[in-house]
């Protein structure tokens, strides 16, 4: 978190007199920051770090209805910023849309229109690319780089970073978002499979996720073992190619649905048989809600979007109800 934090301020500097994206302060996410990483050798830290339109730039999201990859997909549609109805009697303000050859001529910074976005929409593998230039270029200037060696790994949707010390190493992997209506709820530079139109921003949930497991962390006992029962079956799972998602969703609706009392360390055995049976019903119906989409229980602190709290929540098995060989799989590997 200090890691990112510096970077960030470092980086926000040097683009304040730019009409690059503004980045926000960064969310971490996942299994790191929730407290139930498996055992690794090297832990991976999500981070995502909310975008912002730069001075006269607009970020509008468009539903994707264009390609055929699965969940709530979005393009970040950039446009520039009419002022000419600001006009004051006796001002003169220069208008982004209508005066942008000036505007380019006398701040001498080419617009976000020309940089990082292909047509008119944000491209997530410029905005990678342009992010980890800037790391590299920017990374003497933290202080963590007097005890930490950087490496940048290749990946084209996220800026993917290992640490590195005497002693030890960790990643971080950067992913970039816009928030949707000022929610939990963004649009994400996530990966929807390997050939992920570059112009596809992902919806994402984790940072809902992520506050839920907060919220849990202040209602449950201080001895809770339900951070225990994920790392143990986490552990388990690597490897065997089942959705360790599907286990944290099961987890996640018990632990809005059972008392908090029912947590405390002494039912540990308890728990962990009640996440293996709610997960071996749900293979057998193939079915899974998820926990976020159309949830009407979740905690008042997490905000979702209309839309998103409305809908009906799609099936996370359903993959398994159209491949009979998957379902067959799914229940082996149970």
């Amino acid at each position: 978190t200090a890691l990112m934090d510096s970077l960030i301020s470092v980086l926000r500097r040097v683009l304040e007199t730019t009409f690059y994206p503004v980045l926000q302060q960064p969310i971490g996410f996942g299994s790191a920051f929730e407290g139930w990483s498996a055992r690794e050798q090297e832990v991976v830290y999500r981070v995502l770090v909310p975008l912002t339109p730069p001075l006269g730039h607009f970020f509008h999201l468009e539903p994707d209805t264009g390609h055929q990859s699965p969940g709530r997909n979005f393009q970040v549609h950039v446009s520039l910023e009419c002022r000419c109805a600001r006009q004051q009697p006796g001002a003169h303000v220069l208008c982004f849309r209508h005066n942008a050859d000036m505007i380019r001529w006398v701040t001498g910074q080419p617009y976000l229109l020309e940089t990082l976005c292909t047509g008119s929409n944000l491209d997530v593998k410029k905005t990678v690319r342009w992010f980890c230039r800037l790391v590299e270029a920017k990374w003497r200037h933290l202080p963590q780089s007097r005890s930490w060696r950087l490496e940048l790994l290749p990946s084209e949707r996220s800026c993917n970073l290992r640490l590195t010390n005497s002693q030890e190493s960790f990643q971080v992997r950067v992913l970039f978002g816009v928030r949707r209506h000022n929610s939990d709820i963004f649009v994400s530079s996530l990966s929807r499979g390997a050939h992920t139109p570059r112009t596809l921003w992902p919806e994402t949930y984790s940072v809902a996720e992520r506050k839920f497991f907060r919220h849990m962390a202040r209602q449950a006992p201080p001895d809770s073992s339900h951070l225990k029962c994920l790392q143990l079956l986490s552990g388990v799972l690597v490897g065997k190619g089942f959705p360790i998602h599907a286990i944290k969703t099961i987890v996640m609706r018990l632990l809005n649905t059972l008392p908090a009392s029912q947590w405390h360390r002494r039912y540990f055995l308890l728990q962990l048989s009640d996440i293996l049976e709610q997960l071996r019903l749900s293979l057998e119906d193939k079915h899974l809600e998820h926990f976020i989409v159309g949830n009407h229980r979740l905690p008042e602190e997490i905000r979702l979007p209309p839309d998103i709290r409305q809908a009906r929540p799609p099936n996370l098995f359903q993959g398994l109800v159209q491949d009979p060989a998957l379902h067959s799989q799914a229940m082996q590997a149970y």
